[in-house]
């Protein structure tokens, strides 16, 4: 099955993320862009593609043990972002450093049970509210709309295990579904612990 490990946004957060995109839908050029569905709106900490069944069990513990490590925080939705013209989303405010672990923490539980995952990088939150279909529209009028977007703060005390069910409908515009499989309470005391394991 086709996972990743996430944050979710509460459900009042996605509401008011809900209400910054509607105002940009009806922007210029809003038409040229694919919006996500907001159900499956997300923080998106490791992507593992593929995963054979034989993984999970190992995969859920280590899940378990990197939540469990791992203390609650304050996070945010806050303005905006873009990666080329390609993709549109809304950042993070708030407790990085530890949402940054907890991304570590997961990458580094999935390898461990043998999930090959790409190349590493630096961790850069974000959650995808729209993408373009080619070449998309100017993300300038978009940006400044988002620019004083600031969501309520709520308190992350969860890490999930997401998976991913690709369109097979082949209807036009048909989106992914996602569908929480598994997830663990964050436990860990002040300052979580050390590194990333």
């Amino acid at each position: 099955m086709r996972l990743f490990a996430a944050v979710l946004p509460p459900a009042p957060q996605a509401a008011e993320l809900g209400a910054a995109v509607d105002a940009l839908r009806s922007l210029p050029g809003a038409d040229a862009l694919r919006w996500t569905s907001r159900p499956g709106w997300h923080f998106t900490l490791a992507f593992m593609g593929e995963v054979d069944d034989g993984l999970l069990p190992d995969l859920h513990a280590r899940l378990a043990r990197a939540a469990h490590r791992t203390p609650p925080f304050a996070l945010r939705l806050h303005g905006g972002g873009h990666f080329g013209r390609r993709v549109l989303w809304t950042g993070a405010a708030g407790d990085l450093d530890v949402l940054r672990l907890l991304a570590e923490r997961a990458d580094a539980a999935a390898r461990r049970a043998g999930v090959p995952m790409d190349e590493h990088r630096a961790y850069h939150p974000h959650l995808t509210i729209a993408r373009a279909r080619g070449e998309g529209p100017s993300p300038a009028p978009f940006l400044a709309a988002l620019d004083a977007f600031e969501g309520t703060r709520w308190r992350v005390a969860e890490l999930a295990l997401v998976r991913s069910n690709l369109p097979a409908g082949g209807v036009p515009g048909e989106q992914p579904r996602y569908e929480t499989v598994a997830s663990w309470p964050l436990e860990g005391g002040a300052g979580g612990g050390e590194g990333p394991g």
